[in-house]
């Protein structure tokens, strides 16, 4: 069961190898037929891409044999064997253990070299990464009697072991690192286990904090940090039992357990317990940040009533509401079909920026009033707030759906636009599964992704694509449409149309909205 996972990381192996020889022999020659060797630059000074090649290869193909043989034939290659140098072979050959440690011994028997912390930890992480746990532990006393362990040490030890499910051994780490006179501080204490969490390994962390209680007591921070990585598991059982721990050993529960603990609470469907949890918080103590997160919650529920009262409690602080929270009230009034209570909240709203309009486009596609939150998307443009690729793809959903649209006329027949702009962009066998499906009609059609369809005509040949999309659009009398792709055609098709799409004067929009509606006369008139 073993052999495929080893065949293939040797296969990785062979491929940088293969790149790396590819970059010496492409480096140039010179007149003579003379071979010029491409330096590979690191922070601490060039390497040879020549030397490192056949250091490389020797190292990779002579792994195996002993080492009398090994260090006879790197001792006749020339290379200048320092840290940089180092760096790179294990960068190269990151993939296996044997080939970088076999480089350590022999670096070890010259006497002009000696490893430093970047040099050591580099090391450890490619052996940690093979589970080698063994050699592993070898090398955290070795580097412990070398007096060079640092926090990314203890970070590489920790994941590894806690990676292993070696628990005994995490705990272990640190009274080693204590013999060979380290003083773990809270501080160092805290970053390895905010590590663990991040990772997934929060339960790992937990043993290792109330193994650890002896000799390092857990703080609010690694209380803080446990919370937050049960809450991203999505267990929050075990969350609740960090936050009320926390509470019994006299932590005050900071901003940040707190904003994530009630989002996981909302997250959970359990409103109740999340609002109970934001009113036990002492006022005193409440964060602005606080009062954004219960609002946007209980509006995107369409819960007004407590979204009134969390609102006015905020204002009795002597706290302005922003474009953040005036967006989610627009679009829980919306929720709620108060549409003419969201416009006048949109136009109380001064200086709004892209999450008042958001809110407001959101909440009349969910009311499937498309035409309506493309006059929005217009004002929006008109005020000079310029549209994002989340704008785009909400339109474009609303309009034609989550898995697209199919019309009467040909023109606006989604399967021909769809399919012709697969084959264009040349992905002829998607455009044939595509093509199967909708004839039997018997499989349902997969949701069609805007944000890759976007991404695919986002170049100039798309741009010439929108143009023609919005003449004949406007022939069949879809307007709302037709502004949507030219826009984007306009202003987000290209990577300097991107750019430079803040950078419009007024009078572009007055001109492109005379014409627009010049148009639609003209074919009304037809």
């Amino acid at each position: 069961m073993l052999r495929p996972k080893i065949v293939a990381a040797a296969a990785k192996n062979l491929v940088h190898l293969l790149q790396l020889r590819n970059s010496a022999t492409a480096a140039g020659k010179v007149n003579a037929g003379e071979l010029v060797p491409a330096p590979v630059v690191g922070p601490q000074g060039p390497v040879t891409a020549s030397h490192l090649l056949r250091v490389c290869t020797i190292l990779y193909q002579q792994q195996n044999t002993s080492d009398a043989k090994l260090h006879c034939n790197l001792e006749k290659t020339e290379f200048d064997l320092t840290h940089e140098f180092f760096l790179q072979v294990c960068h190269k050959l990151s993939y296996s253990w044997r080939p970088i440690y076999r480089f350590h011994l022999f670096s070890i028997s010259h006497r002009t070299f000696t490893h430093n912390s970047t040099t050591f930890n580099k090391m450890l992480d490619a052996v940690g990464k093979s589970r080698n746990i063994d050699l592993f532990w070898d090398l955290c006393r070795e580097i412990g009697e070398l007096r060079l362990v640092n926090i990314k040490t203890c970070i590489i030890a920790l994941r590894t072991l806690a990676s292993a499910r070696e628990l005994k051994k995490c705990v272990e780490f640190f009274h080693l690192m204590k013999d060979f006179g380290y003083e773990c501080k809270a501080e160092t204490f805290n970053k390895v286990i905010d590590y663990l969490c991040r990772n997934k390994l929060v339960l790992e962390a937990r043993h290792v904090v109330f193994k650890s209680r002896d000799w390092i007591m857990p703080d609010r921070e690694t209380y803080r940090c446990l919370i937050k990585g049960f809450c991203d598991v999505g267990d929050l059982i075990e969350a609740s039992k960090m936050w009320n721990l926390m509470v019994e050993e006299g932590f005050d529960p900071d901003v940040g357990s707190t904003e994530v603990m009630l989002e996981t609470l909302f997250k959970n469907n359990k409103f109740d317990e999340g609002i109970q949890l934001f009113e036990s918080i002492k006022e005193e103590k409440m964060a602005f940040s606080t009062y954004q997160l219960v609002i946007k919650w209980l509006c995107k529920k369409g819960k007004m009533v407590e979204t009134y009262r969390v609102f006015q409690e905020l204002q009795m602080r002597g706290m302005k509401a922003d474009n953040l929270i005036s967006g989610s009230i627009i679009y829980g009034l919306l929720t709620r079909g108060r549409v003419n209570e969201a416009y006048n909240v949109l136009r109380q709203v001064k200086n709004a920026d892209i999450s008042v309009y958001h809110g407001m486009i959101k909440g009349l596609l969910k009311l499937k009033k498309a035409s309506e939150a493309t006059e929005v998307f217009r004002e929006m443009i008109k005020q000079g707030c310029e549209p994002t690729m989340h704008t785009y793809v909400m339109l474009l959903q609303g309009h034609l759906g989550k898995r697209g649209r199919r019309g009467d006329d040909p023109l606006v027949n989604f399967d021909t636009i769809f399919v012709g702009g697969l084959i264009k962009a040349g992905k002829l066998h998607e455009a044939t599964k595509y093509v199967e499906r909708v004839i039997d009609r018997g499989v349902e059609v997969p949701r069609f992704d805007y944000n890759k369809f976007l991404h695919c005509f986002s170049n100039e040949e798309g741009v010439a694509m929108f143009v023609a999309m919005d003449e004949k659009l406007k022939e069949v009398g879809l307007f709302d449409l037709a502004d949507i792709f030219a826009r984007y055609g306009q202003k987000m098709a290209t990577r300097d149309r991107r750019r430079n799409r803040g950078n419009v004067q007024p009078e572009e929009y007055k001109k492109h909205d005379q014409v627009t509606e010049l148009t639609k006369q003209c074919s009304f008139c037809l």
